[in-house]
């Protein structure tokens, strides 16, 4: 084992090598700013909303589109690597005992179950976040650097990855503990407590997210701008979210990305505002986003999504009841595992997920995307910034394919193309026009 440990600790520093040579390019120029409607997007008697949405779409350079196009696609190909990379580090510390390994390593320190469970853990996430870390950094750090997205030195980004190691560790690990300490308990209706289990840290965590994770990796405060506040305090009241607070975030430590969110759950929902949005997005793109983000809190999204992904929780869990079964009894004794409240097992529980949730990226993405959609338009109604909102699909589109093909948007988008967003911008101007034309004068009023 330790001569396996050594090969494949040298083939991974050679991959992280040649990996980190593409940092070296030079770093690609974010696209233009949108500040006008073009020509074609004016109000007029003659107003046409496909012609304003290819006007608008000329407007990025034909560069930036195929920047934008080649990061997009490549992100196909990452879902394919990430998932045949996690798949085959499962596979190794299955069928060369490593997992198994592991679990009588942490039996030999103590006798404590929780403690053995806590020391497993430290071990599997330790050994899989280096095997990973070659792809994790191109993933991360060089290609995000070499498409001209990401702003942070190697330092600041090895400092986030060291955070999210140790936010992992504790909160996954306490969870494990507790899921591993039900399938003990309940030998033959442990994937019905499992769900109920995982359910309720699902909810957990959604709530503290915004509060006491998201501050670990980027200062949270309220935005203080009257500019943007006025209007925007002015919407949010005006479709009844009772709130006198919207906060930004410090995005541009990280990224060039322009976006926004809602967060948390219940006392902890938030609108936070980051501010790449604030300092290059215009006032009306600002509106519009943050209508969109409204609809999200207006339209009960969050809700929406835990009990959806409730469901998908339970159907996981009996997934693995009977794959788990069927796996064990084939290849338990060979792996050196000893039953399912062994936490060896974990290997083949990833595994197992992750086979189970790669095949189900199209319906994930569309349950997502459908909601992104009634977002989008709850936020073209309330705030009237058309315009303001095809802005901001232009920007998106510095990181997001414009326009893709039907089945390519099923399986790949997990939020509306900038076409479909533009053009429903467009279509919506297109029937209140008179909201962007000025009325007829009356007799007083003429000069």
């Amino acid at each position: 084992m330790k001569h396996s440990l050594r090969a494949l600790a040298f083939a991974l520093f050679l991959l992280t090598l040649a990996l980190g040579s593409g940092a070296a390019q030079p770093p690609v120029q974010p696209t233009v700013d949108i500040t006008q409607p073009p020509a074609a997007a004016q109000p007029s008697a003659h107003f046409d909303p496909d012609a304003a949405t290819e006007a608008y779409l000329a407007t990025m350079p034909a560069a930036a589109r195929a920047r934008s196009d080649a990061y997009f696609e490549g992100g196909y190909w990452l879902i394919l690597w990430d998932f045949l990379l996690a798949s085959g580090i499962s596979l190794l510390l299955l069928f060369f005992g490593w997992s198994a390994g592991m679990r009588r390593r942490a039996e030999r320190v103590t006798r404590l179950r929780w403690l053995r469970d806590a020391l497993y853990w430290a071990q599997y996430l330790g050994l899989t976040y280096a095997l990973t870390f070659p792809l994790n950094y191109y993933e991360g750090f060089v290609r995000e650097h070499a498409y001209g997205l990401g702003t942070q030195s190697f330092g600041a980004w090895l400092a986030d990855e060291a955070k999210g190691l140790a936010i992992n560790l504790v909160l996954t690990g306490i969870a494990l503990i507790l899921l591993f300490a039900i399938v003990r308990k309940f030998q033959r209706t442990w994937w019905i407590w499992g769900s109920l289990g995982t359910f309720c840290m699902m909810v957990l965590g959604i709530a503290i997210a915004p509060v006491f994770l998201q501050p670990v990796f980027n200062k949270v405060t309220l935005l203080s701008d009257p500019k943007v506040t006025a209007p925007v305090l002015r919407l949010a009241h005006g479709n009844g979210i009772a709130t006198d607070s919207v906060y930004q975030i410090d995005a541009s430590r990280q990224t060039n990305r322009m976006s926004a969110n809602v967060s948390g759950f219940g006392s902890t929902m938030r609108i936070t505002l980051n501010d790449n949005l604030l300092r290059r997005g215009s006032v009306e793109e600002i509106q519009a986003v943050t209508g969109h983000e409204m609809g999200h809190y207006v339209l009960n999204h969050i809700p929406k999504s835990i009990t959806f992904f409730f469901i998908v929780i339970v159907a996981s869990f009996a997934y693995l009841r009977w794959t788990l079964d069927w796996s064990l009894s084939r290849w338990g004794a060979r792996w050196g595992i000893q039953g399912i409240g062994d936490t060896a097992v974990l290997p083949l529980v990833m595994l197992l997920s992750g086979v189970l949730f790669f095949v189900l990226t199209p319906i994930l993405n569309t349950q997502i995307r459908t909601q992104e959609k009634e977002a989008d338009m709850y936020g073209i109604n309330a705030s009237r910034q058309p315009d303001g909102f095809a802005q901001a699909a232009i920007h998106l589109g510095e990181y997001r394919k414009m326009r893709p093909g039907p089945i390519e948007e099923w399986i790949f988008f997990d939020h509306p193309s900038g076409y479909d967003r533009i053009h429903s911008a467009m279509v919506w101007k297109a029937n209140n026009l008179e909201l962007f034309q000025p009325g007829p004068q009356t007799a007083a009023e003429k000069p």
